[in-house]
């Protein structure tokens, strides 16, 4: 049996979980009766049915499943949580062959629903795919492994190399980008759960860090205002998304008693040391999977300079500003160069 192509198409299932599976992995499913897919899931909203209960209720008649394979992207879990252990339902249905792409890392899981699954008697094959596997639970693995969430700096750039002009008259973005650059860019806002700008960033631009352009959630706005600085009327502060602002000032209590009600949140960080560690941190307290870095130069070259970052997403745009801005500047493996009508989008991971 071809099991690539079956982990194949539980990768294209999985897809359809980012964004709304977490802080489950977004995991695909697919189960096969004589090389016939007779049922196939991917990891409901949190809460709900994992993967491979999603798969197993797809099928039609039941009695098929002691002879079929089912094929996961990940380890099926063997504890309790919101649902049932995945290992335990595979074995109540007497499916006899499980193929798996790669091991879950939670401590929770680390082999021990494979380890119940062959106790069982089970017949199951790991590693298929594994690479392309452990990439799409990408953030998840980030999440256990590293404690941080899974970090993607994303700025546009000038042909000559800058982010942004010197001086501008209006409080608004500059665009250097073409507009399905932008779209590319709200559809990866709708996949990630937060995105992180700073202070001179909602000062100058007023955004509302928002998906507009693409169908998807919001993700949770995190604001970098050391002083406090920026106005209560930024659209950031409209409470129309959960906004975490970091800051240093102790008055943060005050602001927090009086936005308390408008989905706003402060935590105070030291800005004098390790502001990159705290603010994974925070977004770690506040169980962020990923985070958008879109600040400006200064902000996502701190990321840089900190080497925490996973990857990079880099629009470079024909106009030139002679004078302005300048871009940060990274290391890293160029992985994608891609043409986005006359922008150039160039894509690094962290090697």
């Amino acid at each position: 049996m071809n099991h690539e192509k079956y982990i194949k198409r539980c990768l294209q299932l999985a897809k359809n979980g980012i964004g709304t599976a977490r802080p489950n992995p977004s995991v695909g499913a697919v189960i096969v009766y004589e090389n016939k897919i007779i049922g196939e899931g991917y990891t409901s909203v949190y809460g709900g049915n994992h993967a491979e209960v999603n798969a197993i209720n797809a099928v039609k008649n039941k009695a098929l499943l002691h002879k079929s394979t089912i094929y996961v992207t990940l380890e099926p879990c063997a504890h309790f949580g919101k649902t049932p252990p995945c290992a335990d339902l595979i074995i109540k249905n007497k499916i006899p062959n499980v193929i798996v792409g790669c091991l879950d890392t939670n401590s929770l899981v680390a082999g021990k629903g494979i380890e119940r699954l062959k106790n069982a008697g089970v017949n199951v094959v790991e590693g298929i795919l594994e690479k392309e596997c452990k990439t799409h639970h990408k953030r998840f693995f980030t999440v256990q492994n590293k404690k941080r969430p899974y970090v993607i700096l994303k700025w546009a750039q000038t042909s000559d190399n800058f982010i942004a002009p010197l001086t501008k008259k209006e409080k608004s973005p500059v665009w250097i980008s073409n507009i399905y650059s932008q779209q590319l860019v709200h559809k990866l806002r709708s996949k990630e759960q937060a995105i992180l700008v700073g202070t001179n960033t909602v000062i100058a631009d007023n955004p509302s860090l928002t998906v507009r352009n693409w169908s998807g959630e919001n993700p949770i706005r995190v604001i970098l205002d050391k002083s406090l600085r920026i106005s209560k009327n930024a659209t950031v502060f409209d409470g129309n998304v959960k906004t975490i602002v970091l800051t240093s000032k102790v008055e943060k209590i005050i602001r927090q008693k009086e936005q308390s009600e408008k989905n706003i949140f402060f935590e105070q960080i030291d800005f004098t040391s390790n502001i990159v560690v705290q603010i994974c941190n925070v977004l770690q307290k506040h169980q962020i999977q990923s985070v958008i870095i879109e600040g400006g130069t200064q902000t996502l070259q701190s990321f840089i300079n900190a080497n925490i970052w996973d990857e990079a997403m880099i629009f470079v745009g024909e106009k030139t500003f002679k004078k302005g801005v300048e871009a940060p500047k990274i290391n890293g493996q160029l992985i994608k160069k891609e043409y986005i009508e006359n922008d150039v989008l160039k894509k690094y991971i962290n090697d």
